[in-house]
């Protein structure tokens, strides 16, 4: 038995998904920006897949800007909305300390360019507060990034208010929402953003396949120069088979995502409630059958697929190997930081102790998973963290 609970690095493309990327692959292989039949059939699979994305999200097909993935995409917002605005006079920026690394790269890449950064941090929860990001604006500030859901823990943000209090100074907002679009309903006029990012393979879609929403009016510099594709936004011939999966994919995710309850923060039906409550049965289980394991982060709210677990006396990548030797698939956080030896800085940034961060292991749940499944990761991990925990007490006799 083999069972992947990674969702959050990457989901296996619907079938559906590869059906239409083929069907295109092989049949409007044309450039979409020629003129002739064969362009004009690339350029209507780009734009039926440009509406799709723009449903998801409650945006305007027109404001959709295609990327070649989520890290481009960030780029895209905060370096093309920072260099719009140097000339204002407007060289701060503020985001927060648990981001993503392709914002608090982009961040300390303008930093070095005579950028005034503030990096916010967040409490014990993994949430930021309004009040701390609204102190942190001024006058000065070109741009507010706060991502919606955070990829490690899973925590929800408070967007909209933060969007608030960006425009109440008159800076613009960005949202990293690649571990939110498709898990939970994204409305970009109801979180009053002016630029969100998406990535495709976090939603059952291709890798190398993204976009970055850009309200109406919002003027950003481009970073790739080049051709005049995506209305002179996004230079380079775009991967037309891998866009209309993207779109495939976004349209089954807003099928399948079900309602939300607002009050609750938490989805009432459908898919998002489906694997919420296999989320929580993995939890409850791990933590009523393993000793001195401990959630990170909040309950609630956050996104329905992910939980964050530390586990006392255990290095996580040992944990992730014994898993993996069992036929279960998971992470120790951001895939994009994988390889290092350095601990979560989600989970430093949270305050956590740094034996506490050296155990944590992510679990990120997706249409493939069942009951059976979660049952059977239950019952392996006491026998799995007792075995390491007494190779840990041999090896230090």
């Amino acid at each position: 038995m083999r069972i992947y609970l990674d969702h959050n690095a990457t989901t296996p493309p619907a079938p559906a998904v590869v059906d239409m990327m083929a069907r295109v692959a092989g049949d409007a292989w044309g450039n979409a920006s020629s003129i002739h039949h064969y362009g004009q059939q690339a350029k209507a699979a780009l734009d039926e897949a440009r509406g799709q994305i723009a449903t998801l999200i409650g945006g305007d097909a027109a404001e959709v800007v295609f990327t070649a993935g989520g890290t481009e995409s960030d780029n895209a917002a905060i370096r093309g909305a920072a260099e719009a605005l140097e000339a204002t006079g407007r060289r701060h920026l503020v985001t927060t300390t648990i981001e993503h690394e392709g914002v608090l790269a982009t961040m300390k890449a303008l930093g070095r360019r005579g950028w005034n950064v503030t990096y916010v941090p967040v409490d014990a929860s993994g949430i930021v507060s309004v009040e701390a990001v609204a102190s942190a604006i001024t006058s000065e500030t070109a741009l507010v990034s706060v991502m919606h859901a955070n990829n490690e823990i899973g925590t929800i943000q408070p967007i909209a208010a933060i969007a608030d209090a960006a425009h109440a100074r008159g800076a613009l907002m960005h949202t990293d929402a690649v571990q939110s679009a498709g898990k939970l309903p994204v409305d970009v006029s109801r979180i009053g953003v002016d630029l969100l990012s998406l990535s495709a393979h976090k939603f059952y879609g291709p890798k190398g396949a993204g976009a970055l929403w850009v309200r109406r009016g919002v003027r950003l510099v481009p970073f790739m120069t080049g051709g005049r594709q995506e209305r002179g936004r996004r230079a380079g011939t775009e991967n037309v088979a891998a866009l209309a999966g993207m779109g495939v994919a976004a349209a089954l995710a807003r099928q399948s995502m079900g309602t939300w309850s607002e009050a609750a923060s938490a989805p009432s039906s459908g898919e998002g409630a489906r694997l919420a409550a296999l989320r929580d049965r993995l939890e409850a289980g791990i933590l009523a059958g393993v000793s001195g394991s401990e959630r990170n982060g909040t309950g609630d709210p956050r996104v329905p697929n992910t939980c964050n677990i530390s586990f006392d006396r255990v290095e996580s990548e040992s944990l992730l190997i014994g898993l993996d030797l069992e036929g279960i698939a998971v992470s120790s956080g951001s895939a994009c930081s994988s390889g290092t030896l350095e601990p979560s800085h989600v989970l430093k940034a949270m305050g956590l102790p740094h034996a506490r961060t050296l155990g944590s292991v992510r679990f990120s749940l997706g249409a493939m998973n069942t009951e059976a499944e979660i049952d059977h990761v239950v019952s392996v991990l006491p026998r799995l963290v007792d075995k390491l925990r007494s190779l840990t007490l041999v090896s230090r006799r």
